[in-house]
């Protein structure tokens, strides 16, 4: 065998013994169903129930139950134990009464598939339609031979919901099952009450470990209440294999597996046991049951190791448990702190030397943008822009020039941000514009198509001086409107 094979054969071996160990700590903590091994048989040939359970008409059974009824009547106080609680027999009673409630389950396994088995000549489709099964014993019992009683029945509408009625109803009308004959139809009968006698008397002792729950389990009861520490400790097998469990397997103790027939399945809810549906945890709203309940199992878990060394006996540690428990669900049902809006800090950096003035303002002035850069520098929105230069991609005018005809004009100039021009240099621009010699439609920046011929209705053509009035306005223009001319006649007095 090489390396590989031998690793492989240790592997499987460490995984068979992983799983039968943690089957076996399953079974011993309450949270897989001690079956046992005849309830795996057919019983389609047994001629009687009784002869496959035998729990009802033990002696076992009968002086457990005869013990109940002497003690419902007592009530009892821890002040009357004395010494050890176990060797007190009420005590011993409870616990006897307890293992009896598991026997109790498993006798009702062993009646259910014996009625399965039974019942699925009449109508096989049942079984997967009515999953639980004492509601199938009671469905079995009602209906017997007789499917037609599905529709409108009263009696039937008390065990199963009205959705799964009607899947039934249609599915009965469709099986292809056959009649029982009345020798089976009686067995059958036999079984249904035995296993219903046997539901009653578990509900018994349910109830009497219920009112004897503060005498043997105090703290657990303070937490979850009577009737839930009396269930949970039923399912347990008792007090020392419930203080034993660990606090993820309590939690689940009780839950129902369900077939939903094809309905929807926004109502289940999965692992969900006896803790989730107390009424410390139902108090709650919906979105903190499954976080609540996880506490609690926790607690009880605490609770009742607690109280399988009988100690705390008038429940102290059970009362301050539950007052955390209670302090925990009102922090997480408070509302969210409301949120402060803090101020932003002071700016590190330090006071800077600001100047101000008319001299700064104007200064101010002279550097800012000039409108023909505002133009530039605006866009058109929704519009594609033509590049200015072939070398620079991207560099538009802006809006320079697009507004009004079309024309590219002059924007109109800011006196306040017009730059300065001294008297001296404008007059040098001034005489340079002045034009001299002969006149041209380049140098005189005239239209090309004028001329000096003129057509008059007297005398014909004519030749005339286009420029001549022009010439004239810009003569008086600058006789009396200049920059650079001075008073040519000053009147004396």
């Amino acid at each position: 065998m090489s390396l590989a094979d031998e690793l492989l054969a240790d592997l499987e071996e460490a995984g068979e013994e992983d799983s039968d160990g943690e089957v076996a700590e399953c079974k011993a903590e309450g949270m897989l169903e001690d079956i046992p091994e005849e309830m795996e048989l057919d019983y389609a040939g047994t001629e009687s129930v009784s002869s496959i359970a035998k729990l009802r008409d033990s002696k076992q059974f009968s002086e457990i139950m005869d013990k109940i009824k002497i003690y419902v009547g007592k009530q009892r106080k821890n002040s009357e134990v004395m010494g050890p609680v176990e060797s007190d027999p009420e005590y011993r009673l409870i616990v006897a009464a307890n293992n009896l409630t598991v026997e109790i389950e498993n006798e009702l396994n062993i009646i259910h598939k014996f009625t399965r088995d039974k019942y699925s000549k009449r109508f096989p489709e049942l079984e997967s339609l009515v999953p639980t099964s004492l509601d199938y014993v009671r469905t079995v019992k009602e209906l017997g031979n007789n499917l037609d009683k599905c529709k409108n029945n009263e009696n039937l509408q008390q065990i199963l919901t009205n959705a799964t009625i009607m899947v039934v109803s249609v599915t009965a009308s469709t099986t292809q099952g056959t009649m029982l004959g009345d020798d089976e139809l009686k067995k059958l009968e036999e079984a249904c009450d035995m296993a219903l006698e046997l539901n009653q008397s578990k509900h018994q002792i349910y109830e009497y470990v219920e009112s004897r729950m503060s005498f043997i389990a105090p703290n657990v009861s303070i937490i979850v209440g009577a009737s839930t520490a009396a269930k949970i400790m039923g399912i347990a097998g008792g007090l020392t294999n419930l203080a034993k469990m660990p606090a993820c397997n309590l939690m689940l103790l009780g839950a129902q597996r369900r077939t939903l027939s094809g309905f929807s399945s926004t109502s289940l809810l999965p692992h969900t046991g006896y803790i989730y549906h107390c009424d410390v945890v139902q108090s709650l709203p919906p979105d903190l049951r499954r976080k609540a309940a996880r506490l609690v199992a926790s607690k009880c878990t605490l609770a009742a190791r607690v109280d399988s060394f009988h100690e705390s006996g008038v429940g102290k540690v059970g009362y301050d448990l539950k007052e955390e428990i209670e302090r925990k669900f009102d922090k997480w049902q408070e509302p969210p702190p409301v949120k402060t809006v803090k101020p932003l800090p002071a700016p590190l950096d330090g006071q800077r030397k600001k100047r101000g003035g008319r001299r700064y303002r104007k200064m101010k002035e002279r550097l800012g943008l000039t409108e023909i850069r505002k133009h530039a520098n605006r866009m058109t929105f929704a519009e594609i822009e033509d590049d200015a230069y072939q070398e620079d991609l991207g560099f538009s005018l802006g809006q320079l020039g697009k507004s009004g005809s079309g024309r590219v004009r002059q924007a109109q100039v800011n006196e306040a941000t017009k730059a300065r021009i001294s008297k001296s240099l404008q007059r040098t621009l001034q005489k340079q514009s002045m034009t001299y010699g002969g006149k041209s439609t380049v140098r005189d920046r005239s239209s090309g198509i004028s001329s000096s011929v003129a057509f008059t209705p007297l005398q014909g053509l004519e030749i005339v001086n286009p420029q001549a009035a022009e010439k004239k306005v810009a003569e008086a223009n600058q006789k009396y409107f200049s920059n650079t001319s001075e008073f040519v006649k000053v009147k004396k007095e």
